[in-house]
């Protein structure tokens, strides 16, 4: 398969006891058919603080392909048949964010792929995606300084960055999907084992006095509001597990 470009990190508001149900349609008659289209679906969360949330990454060769593999999904059969029954578990659907790789590297590039998926142990593990927002043109200043300074502390510390990404600036060209336009953010995943392994991490990075007082504080103050950092736990059917 050619290397995707285009990422969709989306994070839907569900009704309560919306989740389970919503995440067993989906693995049972969404997966397969987008991965046909060309689709991929990189990753399935749900957010240990929000029993409400359901989390998903999808990605796609480039944004022409996005928009053909997006109006042959949502006008077919599959959609047709089930669309309503997921529509059905949700408050709204809009908090998307459209991104591409921030550095050389695939994003995901070492998770397990969907011929492995059933030999592999039960998905675990838990991630933590951050999201700082920026200032319009400093995600690639940001990009430098998390690449060149965090990422080799973070790594240190015992996390496995798993993907980086910056804003893709190009226009939405499936609008009935809308997604968070004119924002610019950095955003990255970490893949630990346990909570445990949580736990060992954060302390080791609270130990790292260049972290807590030069590299944290600098990135904390390039953006506009409060880091924002968010704890999931992969669903059984999930690419990027530990």
């Amino acid at each position: 398969m050619e290397p995707h470009t285009i990422f969709e990190l989306r994070r839907y508001r569900l009704l309560p006891g919306g989740r389970d149900p919503l995440i067993s349609l989906f693995d049972r008659e969404f997966v397969e058919p987008q991965e046909a289209l060309g689709m991929g679906v990189v990753a399935e969360f749900r957010d240990l603080d929000d029993p409400d949330a359901f989390v998903w990454v999808r990605s796609f060769r480039d944004m022409e392909a996005r928009t053909e593999a997006l109006q042959s999904f949502y006008t077919g059969p599959i959609w047709k048949k089930f669309g309503s029954e997921a529509n059905a578990t949700m408050l709204n659907s809009d908090n998307v964010l459209l991104l591409k790789s921030a550095g050389a590297a695939q994003p995901f590039a070492d998770n397990v792929t969907r011929e492995q998926e059933t030999q592999r142990p039960q998905a675990g593990g838990i991630v933590i995606v951050n999201t700082c927002s920026l200032a319009p043109g400093k995600d690639g200043d940001f990009a430098c300084y998390f690449f060149d300074c965090a990422l080799p502390v973070i790594q240190e510390a015992g996390a496995r960055v798993d993907a980086a990404f910056v804003t893709e600036q190009s226009a939405n060209g499936f609008r009935r999907l809308p997604v968070r336009e004119g924002e610019t953010v950095f955003v990255w995943f970490e893949c630990h084992q346990d909570e445990a392994g949580v736990t060992r991490y954060q302390e080791r990075l609270r130990q790292n006095t260049d972290w807590t007082n030069e590299i944290y504080p600098h990135m904390d103050g390039l953006c506009w509001r409060k880091i924002e950092t968010v704890y999931l736990t992969p669903t059984s059917r999930s690419l990027c597990a530990w």
